[in-house]
């Protein structure tokens, strides 16, 4: 269980860094695909604060999504050597997946897009649309997640029983 819990907070670090990645350093819209509409609208080019500043950003991009299949792997590792079971396994991932999820709803969007200024920090435009009433925006896309990480985490655990 401690396991799971370090990876998931491995997850969580690198979900942090992905969303720090695109909005202050790469600064690209079409990061912000998941973003309200009228905020998508909102936001305007910014030139580079510090040379390399886009370089940067998308290096630390692609770490943070290498992150994620390593914490899986890992944790499948880990998990074959205590001698996980399918269900062991299945277990284990989903609740990585519903613990980052988790982290998603109550830090991204009810912190740091209701209650925070990170997002006016870069991008001031935004400033004016932002606040509570966008808690639960896209809570319809959370939901398909979670209903998609059941057959993820089926195929996971059936591919770390068979792997390892």
């Amino acid at each position: 269980m401690i396991t799971t819990l370090l990876l998931s907070l491995a997850l969580m670090a690198a979900l942090f860094l992905l969303l720090f990645a695109a909005v202050a350093l790469v600064q690209d819209k079409r990061l912000f695909t998941s973003a309200p509409k009228d905020i998508q609208a909102a936001v305007q080019p910014k030139p580079e604060r510090f040379a390399g500043q886009q370089v940067l950003g998308w290096l630390l991009l692609v770490f943070a999504v290498a992150c994620y299949p390593a914490a899986f792997i890992i944790g499948a590792r880990e998990g074959a050597d205590q001698g996980f079971g399918f269900w062991q396994f299945f277990l284990r991932f989903f609740l990585m997946l519903m613990l980052n999820k988790a982290f998603d709803v109550a830090f991204f969007d009810w912190y740091l897009l209701c209650r925070s200024r990170f997002f006016p920090r870069y991008f001031p435009e935004t400033e004016k649309l932002l606040g509570p009433h966008l808690f639960g925006y896209n809570r319809k896309e959370h939901l398909l997640h979670v209903v998609l990480f059941i057959p993820a985490c089926l195929l996971m655990a059936w591919l770390a029983t068979v792997a390892f």
